[in-house]
C-alpha cells in the first residue's frame, strides 16, 4: 500500500514571508494536494534573538491570503502538536538525552571567545574549522557543575567520522560527502533550546513526514539532519528531499528578503539634514537601534522598516508577500506566478489556475537551473489574472485592498458602484491602478492634491488653461448631462478646435483629478456629475492662474 505523502512548511518568524519562503510553502502544498496527502504548518521559533513578535501572525495571514490551507498547525491543531517549536522542548530534551546516554553526544562547555579564537587558529592554518572532540565526553554531573559556575553548556552531535554521507536528492540526483567532512554540530544551545538541524529531524521523525521541498541552500544542511536520523531512528525511512533552485532577481543577485531594510539605510545614509531623532520615533526605535540599522549591525521589525521609509518618502523593492498585496497584486497571480519557478507544468501553459497547478504538480519536474523573479512578468500575469477572475471574487479583493491600503473608496458600500468602476478600468494592471484612476469620485474638491509636472505640461502650456474656462462654459449650458452629450459635447469641441480630442481631456482631467489619471474622460465626468465638475475646473481654474500669477 503506497505511503501517504506527508509535507510541511516551517518557517522561522524572523521577518515576515518572503517569496522565496512563499514558493517553498506553495510547492509542499501543491505536492501534498497533488497526491491527496497531508500539508502540516511548523513554526520553527527556537531562536529567541532574531525571532520578531509581529512575524509568525503575518506569515499565517500572508499564506491564507495565497489560499495555502493547512491540515495540521497553529489555528487548526492536530494529532502531532504542539505545532510551535518553542512549546516542544520537553520533546527535545528527551532525544537529546536519549544521545548523550548513548555516547552519541557531548557536552561542550567554550565560550564564544574560545570558539572564535579556534576559528582564527584554524584560519591561520588555512584550514576549514571542524570542532576538536575531547577524547573523553563530560559527564551530567559536569554539565551541572559547569551551569552552576556560570559557563555556556551546549550539546554536540558525534557525526560519524568512518563513512561518506550519501543525499539522494529528487532534482539533483546523489550528493556525496566525504567521511569526516561534516563536524560535530551544536544540537542544545546554552539556553536550553534546540537547534534548527536538530529540532527539524525529531519533528519530520514525530510528524510522519515524507518529502521536504525546500531552497537548495539547505543542501549543506542535510547531510547532518540524514546522520541525526540515524543515530536516533536508525533504519526509519527519513524523508526524500527535494532542493529546488534559488530564485534571482531582476536587479542581480539572489532575491533576498534584506533587499527592503538595505534600500532604506542606503537612503537614509544618503540623505542630509534628516531629522534622526523624528525618523527612530516614527519607527518606534530608539536613536541608538536607529543608529545601530544606519550602520548596518541591526535589522529591525519589518513594521518599522515600512514606516520609516513611507516617513522619508522611500519606495521600497517588494520582496515579502505582504509588499505585493499592499501593491494590489491578486492572490491567484501570486500563486501562479511563484509556481513557474523552478518548476513547469511540461507545456506552453504559462496563466494558470490554482486547480489546474494542483493537477500539474509533479516533483519530477522540478528544475536545477536557477529562475529569475521577472517582474515585468509578474505584471503581465497580474493583468491576465484581473482579467479572468470572476467579478464577485475580484470585488472581494479589491474591497480588502483598498481597506489595506487606507483609500477613500473604501467607505463605499455600493457594490454596484465598484463593480461598474472595475469593469470601466478593464485592462488595469494591479488593484492600485484601478484606485489611482477611481479615488477622485470620492474625495472632496479639497482634498485634490495638484501634480506639479501636469499642471506645467497640460495647463500652463498649449492653452489648457484657455481651454478648462470654454469647457466650463460648454457644461453649464447643458441641460442633459450624461455619457452620451458629454461625448458628444468633447468630440465636437475637439474638431472644432482642431485639437486631437486628448488635447481636450488632459485638462479636464487634472482639473477633475489633480493629475492626468482617471476613468475613461467622459464616464469621469458623469459620474463626478455637472455641479462638481463645474465646481473643480473653477477651482483649478482660480488655483493655478493665480499661482502662475505670483
Amino acid at each position: 500500500m503506497p505511503v501517504k505523502v506527508v509535507t510541511r512548511f516551517a518557517p522561522s518568524p524572523t521577518g515576515y514571508l518572503h517569496v522565496g519562503g512563499a514558493r517553498t510553502a506553495l510547492f509542499n502544498w501543491l505536492w501534498a494536494r497533488r497526491m491527496r496527502g497531508t500539508f502540516i504548518l511548523r513554526i520553527e521559533d527556537t531562536d529567541r534573538k532574531r525571532n520578531t513578535p509581529t512575524a509568525a501572525q503575518q506569515v499565517i495571514h500572508d499564506l491564507r491570503w495565497l489560499g495555502i490551507d493547512w491540515d495540521e498547525g497553529p489555528e487548526v491543531g492536530g494529532p502531532n502538536g504542539p505545532y510551535f517549536q518553542s512549546q516542544r522542548k520537553e520533546i527535545y530534551d528527551r532525544y537529546v538525552r536519549r544521545l548523550l546516554d548513548e555516547k552519541k553526544a557531548y557536552y561542550c562547555f567554550d565560550t564564544a571567545e574560545q570558539l572564535e579564537a579556534f576559528r582564527k587558529q584554524a584560519e591561520a592554518r588555512k584550514a576549514s574549522f571542524a570542532y576538536r572532540r575531547p577524547e573523553h565526553f563530560p559527564t551530567h554531573q559536569e554539565a551541572e557543575q559547569a551551569r552552576a559556575a556560570g559557563k555556556p553548556v551546549t550539546v554536540r552531535f558525534a557525526v560519524p567520522q568512518d563513512q561518506p554521507l550519501v543525499v539522494q536528492d529528487l532534482v539533483r540526483g546523489e550528493i556525496r560527502f566525504a567521511a569526516g567532512e561534516i563536524g560535530d554540530f551544536i544540537i542544545q544551545k546554552s539556553d536550553g533550546l534546540p537547534t534548527y538541524n536538530f529540532a527539524c529531524v525529531v519533528d519530520d521523525y514525530l510528524m510522519g513526514i515524507t518529502h521536504v521541498i525546500r531552497g537548495q541552500e539547505h543542501i549543506n544542511n542535510t547531510p547532518g539532519q540524514l546522520a541525526l536520523w540515524g543515530a536516533l531512528f536508525g533504519e526509519a525511512e527519513p524523508p526524500k528531499y527535494a532542493h529546488m533552485s534559488v530564485t534571482v532577481s531582476d536587479t542581480g543577485g539572489k532575491l533576498s528578503k534584506r533587499e527592503r531594510p538595505e534600500a532604506l539605510r542606503r537612503a537614509v545614509r544618503q540623505m542630509q539634514d534628516i531629522d534622526l531623532d523624528k525618523l527612530a520615533a516614527v519607527g518606534g526605535l530608539s536613536r541608538d537601534q536607529l543608529d545601530s540599522f544606519i550602520k548596518g549591525k541591526t535589522t529591525p521589525d519589518m513594521p518599522s522598516i515600512d514606516a520609516m521609509a513611507e516617513y522619508v518618502g522611500v519606495a521600497l523593492p517588494e520582496i515579502n508577500i505582504v509588499d505585493f498585496f499592499r501593491s494590489g497584486y491578486l492572490p491567484e497571480t501570486m500563486v501562479n506566478f511563484l509556481a513557474l519557478l523552478g518548476w513547469n507544468p511540461g507545456d506552453n501553459r504559462e496563466i494558470m489556475t490554482t486547480a489546474e497547478l494542483i493537477e500539474a504538480f509533479d516533483l519530477d519536474r522540478l528544475t536545477k537551473s536557477n529562475s529569475l523573479f521577472d517582474r515585468k512578468k509578474l505584471i503581465a500575469f497580474n493583468t491576465a489574472h484581473i482579467k479572468t477572475t470572476p467579478p464577485e471574487k475580484l470585488l472581494s479583493h479589491f474591497k480588502a485592498y483598498l481597506k489595506a491600503a487606507c483609500s477613500p473608496m473604501a467607505r463605499s458600500t455600493d457594490d454596484e458602484q465598484l463593480f461598474r468602476l472595475i469593469k470601466l478600468c478593464e485592462g488595469a494592471r494591479t488593484l492600485a491602478d484601478i484606485e489611482r484612476k477611481c479615488r477622485f469620485l470620492f474625495i472632496r474638491r479639497s482634498e485634490i492634491k495638484y501634480d506639479e509636472k501636469a499642471v506645467n505640461k497640460v495647463l500652463l502650456k498649449n492653452e489648457g488653461l484657455a481651454v478648462l474656462a470654454e469647457l466650463r462654459d460648454k457644461f453649464a449650458a447643458m441641460e442633459d448631462f450624461n455619457r452620451g452629450a458629454i461625448e458628444n459635447m468633447l468630440r465636437s469641441l475637439a474638431d472644432q478646435k482642431q485639437l486631437g480630442l486628448g488635447k481636450i481631456a488632459q485638462p479636464l482631467r487634472v482639473a477633475l483629478c489633480g493629475n492626468t489619471i482617471s476613468l475613461p474622460i467622459f464616464d469621469a465626468v458623469a459620474m463626478l456629475g455637472k455641479e462638481e465638475t463645474l465646481a473643480r475646473i473653477n477651482q483649478t481654474i482660480q488655483t493655478v492662474w493665480g499661482e502662475a500669477q505670483i
